[in-house]
C-alpha cells in the first residue's frame, strides 16, 4: 500500500473511476446485444430503434473517453451495418 499522501489519493481516484468505466462499459455491451437481438430475430423496426439508442449510449462512453473515438465510431458502423441488412 502506499505511504505517500498524494499516492493513497490516486489509489481511490483511480477505484472510483475504474467502476464509472466498467459500468459504462456494461451498458455499451448491453446496447450492443439488444441490437444484435432485434437483428437477429428479423425485426427491422425493433432493431433501428435499439440502434438509435446503442449510438446514443456509444457516443457518450467515447465523449467521457471510457471509448476511444475510433473504436466508438467503428461499433457503430458495425451496428449500423447489421441493421441494414435486414430485408
Amino acid at each position: 500500500m502506499a505511504n505517500i499522501k498524494s499516492a493513497k489519493k490516486r489509489v481511490v481516484t483511480s477505484r472510483v473511476r475504474q467502476e464509472r468505466n466498467k459500468s459504462i462499459k456494461s451498458s455499451v455491451k448491453t446496447a450492443s446485444k439488444k441490437v444484435e437481438a432485434a437483428v437477429k430475430a428479423g425485426d427491422k423496426e425493433a432493431a433501428q430503434k435499439e440502434l438509435l439508442n446503442a449510438t446514443s449510449v456509444i457516443d457518450k462512453a467515447a465523449k467521457k473517453g471510457v471509448l476511444h473515438k475510433n473504436n466508438a465510431s467503428r461499433k457503430v458502423s458495425r451496428l449500423s451495418r447489421m441493421v441494414n441488412t435486414i430485408a
